[in-house]
């Protein structure tokens, strides 16, 4: 009996999850840091396409042209293969802007990256010890219903002798299938919890462990990821802008073409034709005038870099005082845990004071009730008050640009 009773308990052990499991375990998994990684990819792709455009270009061709009539100076069929290299000596600094406009691209979305995983982070926190207090409160719960079943029970055998009325058993009935009603919906409000948990993690969440964070001590903070993404796409749009501008500049390109020819249908009197021929060409351009299409162009990104700046400041400004209130909030729940501590201290011990004078006929059912409530309710803030405690840590390690995955015991 007993290694039945071990092999139904071990499981749980096994597969219970700590927080920083799952948090290793979501960012690996996560589909949107999948998502994001992949987009990664994709820009620095973009990036080594960019540099790649200083290589010099190599095409091949043919053409094949038929007249119906040959002429003394012309076959009637003609046919003709060709290779051309090319490469741009200068093109006024459009390559060099673009590859750093590309890599700033590729910074910006490596810190969106980031920005995702630590707020995951703090999703998955927030929602693990919310998961903890709704534990704590069903527990505080079904401890009650455990007393308010006895109590009934009781109290059916007083109304059965006659030393208690029916109102007695019905209000403790409804004292009873009101607990049960709040035990069914914590148990739904867990099970969603949960659910939306695995969702984020990216497995099946059964059962938690239990986990805590380490109390800040001498933090710096760093400028979230969300705005150095953002800075990194203001520098973006400046080398777009000077990418624009080098179209106002020379554009010098040099390319060699050697061609070979064959020809058919050639009139006997037809002169003896080219064979193969090649062509060095030094190519400059340079736009004079274009009624300021390309101006007017760059100045558009340019407004776009300066509103980005706009919001840069807004977000620091918010930044900051999230980390004001985040050391706030720590403050403030431990008085919460402090204060709960202390009343469920005084619950129980009037509970149980209230309970002996119940059991004794001393006191009515509504002051039991009363003080189970009161013990009840204690018992449920003081651990959502610790778990609190532990989010409170987390939003203040996630406001300061670190990872909490980096800070669990």
């Amino acid at each position: 009996m007993k290694k039945k009773i071990l092999f139904l308990i071990i499981p749980a052990f096994i597969y219970a999850d700590g927080l920083q499991s799952l948090l290793e375990f979501a960012t690996s998994n996560n589909k949107i840091v999948a998502s994001n990684a992949l987009t990664q990819e994709a820009r620095k792709s973009e990036v080594e396409s960019a540099q790649s455009a200083y290589y010099p270009t190599i095409d091949v061709g043919a053409f094949y042209k038929r007249d119906d009539d040959a002429t003394p100076f012309q076959a009637g069929n003609t046919y003709s293969a060709y290779a051309k290299i090319g490469v741009d000596i200068y093109d006024g600094g459009r390559k060099s802007n673009t590859i750093k406009q590309n890599k700033a691209v590729l910074e910006s979305s490596k810190y969106d990256s980031s920005a995702y995983k630590k707020s995951l982070q703090l999703q998955i926190t927030q929602d693990f010890y919310n998961i903890k207090s709704a534990k704590s409160t069903l527990n505080a719960l079904q401890e009650t219903d455990k007393q308010l079943f006895a109590s009934l029970e009781r109290i059916k055998k007083f109304y059965a002798v006659g030393s208690a009325t029916n109102d007695d058993v019905e209000r403790l009935k409804a004292a009873y299938s009101n607990n049960i009603y709040k035990i069914s919906s914590m148990e739904y409000q867990i099970l969603s919890l949960r659910k939306l948990l695995s969702i984020k993690v990216g497995k099946k969440i059964d059962t938690l462990d239990d986990s805590s964070i380490k109390i800040p001590q001498e933090i710096q903070k760093e400028l979230s990821d969300s705005i150095l993404s953002l800075q990194a796409n203001a520098s973006s749009l400046t080398f777009t802008a000077d990418s624009l501008n080098a179209n106002y500049y020379p554009q010098l390109r040099l390319e060699d073409t050697y061609s070979v020819y064959d020809y058919g249908r050639e009139n006997s009197i037809t002169p003896s034709t080219l064979d193969n021929q090649n062509v060095l060409m030094l190519t400059l351009n340079m736009r004079l005038y274009d009624n300021g299409t390309i101006s007017k162009k760059t100045k558009a990104i340019l407004i776009q870099k300066d509103a980005l700046s706009k919001k840069i400041e807004q977000l620091k400004d918010e930044q900051n005082i999230n980390v004001e209130l985040s050391l706030l909030k720590i403050e403030t729940v431990k008085a919460q845990i402090q204060s709960s501590k202390s009343s469920l201290t005084s619950s129980k011990s009037a509970f149980e004071t209230v309970s002996e004078k119940y059991e004794a006929g001393l006191v009515d059912y509504v002051t039991y009730l009363d003080a189970l409530s009161i013990k009840t309710v204690a018992k449920a803030q003081y651990e959502t008050a610790l778990n609190n405690l532990q989010i409170a840590y987390a939003s203040y390690y996630y406001n300061t640009n670190k990872n909490i995955k980096d800070f669990i015991k």
